[in-house]
C-alpha cells in the first residue's frame, strides 16, 4: 500500500476533540454493549445471560493473546518502525490461529452443544472486531478517533439490534450471537476497511520495501517484538475471566449470569477512561520520544487522579441506589446482590488505575516487565478465586477482582516511574546536542 503525499483533509485532531469523538463513541458502543445483555436478562433468563458470558469469557483471553497488543504498538509508533502491512498481515494470521484454538479448547472441555455453538459463534464475532480493531490502531496513530468513532457507533447499533432480534424471534442466545457476529462483519467490509484504505491513500507513511520476503521477516520481527506483550495481555484478560471460570464451576451458569451481569455495569466507567487512553497514548508516546518526563509524568498522573474520582463516584452510587438501578435494568432477583456491585465498583476504580498503567507500559516499551507483573495478576487471582470463592460465593468472586486490580495499577505505576527516571533530562539531550554540533565528545546515556 504505497504512501502518497500529504491531505490537509486528513490532519490531526486535537486531544479535545479526539477524546470528545471516543468518548462518543466509547458512550453508544458500551451502552449497546449493555444493551444486549439487558436484552438477555428481559428476553431470556440468567442461564442465557451465563452462557452468553461464558462464551465472553472463553474468546476474550484468545484473542486478547492473539491480537499481541498491536492496535496500542502500532498507536504508539511515532517512529513509523512498522508498515501498516506489517501489522495487518500479522493480525491477519494470529485471527485464524484464534479461531482454531478457540474450536479446539471447545471440544477439549466437552462443554454441551448448545453451549458449544455459542462459545464458537462468540468466537466469529470476535474475529471480525479483531480486524477492525488494526484499521482503527493506524486511524489512532494519525490521531483521527472521529473515524473509529463513527465505526465502534455503527458497530454497537447494529449489533444491539441484530441480537435482540435474533433472541426475540427464536427463544435463543445462538442465534442472537449469530445475528452480532453478522452486523460486526457488515461494519467490518462497508465502513472500517474503506476508511482504511482512505486514510492510507491520504496519510503520509514511511517508504517500504516491494520485496515479499523482507516484508515477511519485517512482520515476523513484529510479532515476535510484540509476543511478550500478546502474553501479558492474554494474562490480563484471563485475571478478568478466571473468577467466571470459577463461579460457573462451583455455582453454575444462573450465578454466572448474575455476576457477568452486574461486573458489567462498570463499563460506564471504562468508557471515559478507555476514550482517555485512546487520546492521550499517542501524546504520552511523542513525551517519551522527546524524553520529556516532566510532561509524561504529569499528563499520566492527571489520568490517574481522573481514574480515582470516577472510581469513588461509581461505588457511592452503587451504595446508595444500587439496588433499584439493578432491578430497573435487569430484574429484581439481580438487585438482591447490591453488595457485590458495591465491591465490583470499587474494584473498577482500582482498575481504571491500572488501564493507564498498563497503557503507559507499552508507550515506553517494557513489555516483558509488562508480561511478568501480568503474570504474578494472573496467579494470584487464580489462588484468590480458589480460596475466596468457596467461602463467600459471588462475593468471594468480587474479592477476587479486587485484589488483580490492585496488583496491576500498583506494579504498573511502578514499571513506569523506573522506565522514566532512565531517561536523560531535557536539557542533558540539549546539551548533547549542542556538544555534537561543536565536534566534540559524544554523549552516552
Amino acid at each position: 500500500m504505497p504512501g502518497e503525499r500529504h491531505n490537509s483533509s486528513f490532519a490531526r485532531l486535537s486531544l479535545r476533540a479526539n477524546f470528545s469523538w471516543t468518548f462518543v463513541g466509547n458512550v453508544v458502543y458500551a451502552a449497546c454493549q449493555w444493551g444486549m445483555l439487558m436484552a438477555l436478562a428481559k428476553l431470556g433468563s440468567p442461564g442465557m445471560v451465563g452462557v452468553f458470558a461464558l462464551g465472553l469469557a472463553i474468546t476474550g483471553p484468545v484473542f486478547m493473546f492473539s491480537n499481541l497488543h498491536l492496535r496500542n504498538i502500532q498507536a504508539t509508533d511515532a517512529q513509523q518502525q512498522y508498515q501498516f502491512r506489517d501489522y495487518l498481515g500479522v493480525r491477519l494470521a494470529t485471527t485464524m490461529l484464534a479461531l482454531l484454538a478457540i474450536a479446539g479448547i471447545t471440544l477439549a472441555v466437552g462443554y454441551p452443544w448448545e453451549t458449544g455453538v455459542v462459545i464458537v459463534a462468540v468466537g466469529c464475532a470476535k474475529a471480525c472486531e479483531s480486524i477492525s480493531d488494526i484499521f482503527y490502531g493506524l486511524l489512532q496513530r494519525l490521531e483521527r478517533m472521529d473515524r473509529i468513532a463513527v465505526g465502534m457507533m455503527l458497530k454497537g447499533i447494529a449489533s444491539l439490534l441484530a441480537l435482540t432480534a435474533g433472541v426475540y424471534l427464536s427463544g435463543s442466545v445462538f442465534w442472537g450471537v449469530v445475528g452480532m457476529a453478522g452486523a460486526w462483519a457488515a461494519v467490518l467490509a462497508f465502513y472500517d476497511i474503506p476508511q482504511g484504505l482512505y486514510a492510507l491513500r491520504r496519510a503520509p507513511v514511511s517508504p517500504a520495501s516491494a520485496a515479499l520476503h523482507e516484508r515477511m521477516a519485517i512482520a515476523a520481527r513484529l510479532a515476535w517484538m510484540a509476543l511478550p506483550l500478546g502474553f501479558g495481555i492474554l494474562l490480563v484478560s484471563l485475571s478478568t475471566a478466571i473468577p467466571r471460570y470459577f463461579v460457573e464451576r462451583m455455582l453454575g451458569a444462573e450465578s454466572l449470569g448474575i455476576f457477568a451481569a452486574i461486573a458489567y455495569i462498570q463499563v460506564a466507567g471504562t468508557t471515559v477512561i478507555s476514550a482517555l487512553a485512546a487520546a492521550a497514548n499517542p501524546r504520552l508516546a511523542q513525551h517519551y520520544v522527546r524524553n520529556d518526563a516532566h510532561a509524561f509524568r504529569a499528563l499520566l498522573y492527571r489520568l490517574v487522579a481522573i481514574a480515582l474520582a470516577l472510581g469513588g463516584a461509581g461505588a457511592l452510587v452503587a451504595w446508595l441506589i444500587g439496588g433499584w438501578i439493578l432491578t430497573l435494568i435487569y430484574r429484581p432477583e439481580y438487585a438482591a446482590h447490591n453488595h457485590i456491585f458495591v465491591l465490583v465498583m470499587i474494584a473498577a476504580g482500582i482498575g481504571y488505575i491500572g488501564w493507564f498503567a498498563s497503557d503507559a507500559m507499552t508507550v515506553v516499551r517494557r513489555l516483558r516487565a509488562q508480561a511478568l507483573l501480568f503474570l504474578a495478576m494472573t496467579i494470584a487471582t487464580v489462588g484468590a478465586c480458589a480460596w475466596l470463592i468457596p467461602l463467600f460465593g459471588l462475593t468471594g468472586a468480587a474479592l477476587a477482582t479486587m485484589v488483580t486490580s490492585v496488583i496491576q495499577a500498583v506494579g504498573g505505576l511502578l514499571i513506569v516511574e523506573h522506565a522514566l527516571r532512565t531517561l536523560p533530562s531535557v536539557q542533558e539531550e540539549e546539551d548533547r546536542e549542542r556538544t555534537l554540533l561543536a565536534g566534540g565528545a559524544p554523549y552516552h546515556r
